[in-house]
């Protein structure tokens, strides 16, 4: 009896440590309901760009997919740089401190024109090289020359889009990390629902306008940059009274040394890490490119389809920063933890469900594309294997979220970035050069070793080393 009554106490306790009640989960979706909505629309038409591209051919699907692959290190360069100023914001907006606020603002300006200025040099003067880099695997020479000119075409148009885009992070992520998510939601919608229209008149020459292929499609999401950045910004500094950090934003742009100190300490590894692991991620694609220009292919309609039903993870991910951030920045330790539990089991508990329809669906997707069929069945196949990983990359994004939640940087370093060059690109690199197994056992592989992250996020997340406030 003693035995049976401790059994059921135990199971109770355990799951009200990872289940919430409704209050709960209404809090959560509220944050993280209008991030999917505006990734989830973002993605989705993205797939459709991508599609629209793809009916061109393979090798203007193969050049966009590289430039893209590049300009993910930029976008994840970006996010690392005001992710780490973003930690402070959380904790000073759960302070309300406004004078807080836009001091973490004025220094993600610096960080994110540092970065566009580098990125659109570094692409400049070496863009045939970094997309050449990809192109050494099987194939005809004809095809490569084909993908870089397609390549070198997209990307010179889409470096008139950094300016905007850069502008939109820092003004989105400073209203989401104070709980404000559905101005950039709308925003995002206005900006993709612009580029698929502008994305069907351009590619394709539609109501008397050229059809400018690859350039049409870089050309529309320049425009829907500029417009969503127009969006956010002037909607932001209208609403004073709902967003009081713009009051006097621009008077100065002069950040206190003492907090750039703090904030760069805190900052400069998750910049890094952000660096680094879309670096790994370019890395990773290069070496399954190895086994032929189809695989390129295939991997840009997996990738793809896979952003649209990763959208739940993410969304909840974001969430994990916002809710536990602000509870940290309000010194509810207690509170802080209870929360990280109950979202981390969500999130896997979501993408179980979402990766079982993802995995169900997989034979289909590849049928809307204008390619060969050996790229439709390795795009299935990469999809399938996505999608049966799908609960173990929820798990990890949000133990991730949780751990920088407590602006614990330099773990979370080496947790993402250190693990993915040390473990992910190490297995990829070995296995792609010195063996010839097939390309989609060798990604198989590389997700396995993921699972020893998995056991390092869940040993950090219990031991609590992220319960801190960094702006006390």
């Amino acid at each position: 009896m003693t035995g049976a009554a401790g059994r059921t106490g135990r199971q109770p306790k355990l799951l009200h440590k990872f289940i919430g009640d409704r209050s709960f989960y209404k809090m959560v979706l509220a944050i993280a309901i209008p991030i999917m909505i505006q990734n989830g629309i973002s993605n989705f038409v993205s797939l459709l760009d991508n599609i629209m591209i793809g009916r061109v051919g393979t090798e203007p699907m193969s050049g966009v997919a590289i430039v893209n692959q590049l300009l993910f290190v930029y976008n994840l360069c970006l996010f690392g740089g005001v992710s780490g100023a973003g930690i402070f914001t959380a904790q000073y907006f759960g302070q309300k401190n406004d004078e807080g606020i836009r001091r973490t603002v004025r220094l993600k300006l610096w960080i994110v024109t540092v970065i566009t200025a580098l990125t659109a040099f570094l692409l400049l003067a070496a863009g045939n090289d970094l997309i050449s880099f990809y192109l050494r695997g099987e194939g005809s020479a004809e095809s490569a020359a084909a993908t870089l000119l397609y390549g070198r075409q997209y990307l010179l148009i889409m470096l008139a889009g950094l300016p905007p885009f850069m502008m939109v992070q820092v003004y989105s992520s400073t209203l989401r990390e104070c709980g404000q998510t559905i101005l950039p939601m709308k925003a995002g919608i206005a900006a993709v629902i612009i580029n698929l229209i502008l994305n069907y008149i351009l590619i394709y020459g539609k109501l008397g306008a050229p059809a400018l292929g690859v350039a049409g499609a870089a050309l529309a999401t320049v425009i829907s940059r500029y417009a969503e950045a127009a969006i956010v910004l002037i909607h932001t500094h209208r609403r004073k009274e709902r967003n009081p950090f713009v009051t006097g934003l621009y008077t100065t742009l002069k950040v206190p040394l003492s907090l750039t100190r703090k904030i760069l300490v805190k900052g400069t590894p998750l910049l890094l890490n952000e660096t680094l692991w879309a670096a790994g991620m370019a890395m990773l694609t290069q070496c399954y490119s190895v086994r032929g220009l189809n695989v390129i292919a295939a991997q840009n309609i997996s990738n793809t389809i896979n952003n649209v039903f990763n959208i739940v993870f993410i969304a909840l991910g974001d969430s994990v920063a916002i809710v536990v951030g602000q509870l940290l920045g309000a010194g509810k330790m207690k509170e802080a933890r209870d929360a990280a539990n109950k979202m981390i089991a969500f999130s896997v508990m979501c993408c179980t469900l979402v990766a079982a329809a993802m995995f169900f669906l997989a034979p289909f997707f590849p049928l809307l594309y204008n390619t060969e069929e050996d790229v439709r069945i390795l795009a299935r196949n990469f999809i399938m294997i996505n999608a049966f990983f799908m609960p173990q990359n929820a798990f990890l994004h949000a133990s991730y979220f949780t751990l920088r939640s407590g602006g614990r940087t330099v773990v979370t370093f080496l947790f993402d970035s250190v693990f993915i060059w040390c473990v992910s690109v190490t297995i990829a690199f070995t296995l792609s050069r010195f063996t010839s197994l097939p390309v989609t056992v060798v990604y198989t592989l590389v997700q396995t070793g993921d699972i020893l992250k998995c056991v390092i996020g869940f040993l950090l997340v219990k031991k609590g080393v992220w319960l801190q406030n960094i702006v006390e």
